[in-house]
């Protein structure tokens, strides 16, 4: 548990390290309903960093159908065909329902996961003004793969898991942009020799511009309460962004195959002993 302190302690130190510079945090808020600030934009093109959220919500009305995929442990070589026997899917739409408010629901082929998504936006980065943007996202996964043959006391409760996030995120410049990201992830049903109920963690996320249409992004994300048991390992990815019109995407290097926050954030199996590298790619449509 001081563990999970450390973590929103950092959380807090990078928040309020940044408005100390500021004004006061009510004089900002109010300046932008009454001096109407020019936002910072495009702190991250894509929707995720790489698998973690950034803090780019949708438009108001707008629709984004996005498709994932992450193959196999590319380090078997042709034993799988580089992954490509294991692979992995996830299918999904976001909504605009409001400029602050992006709602979502996916479907993963890993243990046939629904995902339901909510990203909210309390504050916006702006130029000459408030430092960072602000987004809390929370998701409700549901294992349907879970069957009373493997587990015969199975109840229906067991088969969620649930993760809340507060991404916050500046853009330094027009090429570079930092976020930090404190998780937390509850699971009904989990390992109790490799994990825990209650997992927190904090992660940190970038993107570096290479020229106008592609940029190299990066994350990392400490798991802060993990057991010693435990063989899963600290989730990371780098990717790289490509703009193509109405739609990025991105290509990625991971050491999770997951692609569903709560197993993402808390199942990654490598890199050990060189093994465990997955390679994948998100792509966003925008209508």
């Amino acid at each position: 548990m001081n563990l999970s302190k450390i973590a929103f302690s950092v959380f807090f130190l990078f928040v309020f390290g940044f408005s100390n510079a500021q004004d006061d945090l009510l004089n900002e808020l109010d300046s932008v309903s009454k001096g109407k600030k020019e936002i910072e934009i495009a702190a991250f093109k894509g929707i995720q960093v790489c698998s973690m959220q950034s803090t780019k919500l949708a438009a108001k009305g707008e629709w984004y159908f996005l498709v994932s995929h992450k193959f196999g442990d590319l380090t078997n070589g042709f034993e799988n065909f580089f992954g490509l026997d294991n692979a992995s899917t996830k299918i999904g739409v976001l909504y605009g329902a409001k400029d602050w408010l992006t709602l979502g629901f996916s479907r993963h082929t890993l243990n046939k996961v629904y995902e339901l998504s909510a990203k909210y936006k309390f504050v916006d980065q702006e130029v000459d003004g408030f430092p960072v943007t602000i987004v809390g996202y929370n998701t409700m996964d549901i294992n349907s793969k879970l069957s009373k043959d493997e587990f015969p006391e199975l109840k229906p409760s067991n088969r969620f898991a649930f993760s809340t996030q507060f991404p916050i995120s500046r853009k330094f410049s027009n090429s570079f942009s930092l976020e930090i990201n404190p998780i937390y992830i509850h699971k009904n049903l989990y390992e109790p020799l490799f994990e825990e109920k209650d997992n927190f963690l904090l992660a940190l996320g970038g993107r570096y511009k290479l020229s106008k249409r592609i940029s190299l992004n990066m994350e990392y994300a400490a798991r802060l309460n993990a057991r010693e048991t435990s063989f899963y390992h600290n989730p990371a990815t780098i990717g790289i962004d490509i703009e193509t019109g109405g739609h990025v995407f991105q290509l990625l290097f991971s050491n999770s195959q997951a692609m569903n926050d709560v197993s993402y954030f808390t199942n990654a199996n490598g890199i050990t002993e060189g093994k465990g590298i997955y390679f994948g790619f998100n792509l966003y449509r925008v209508f």
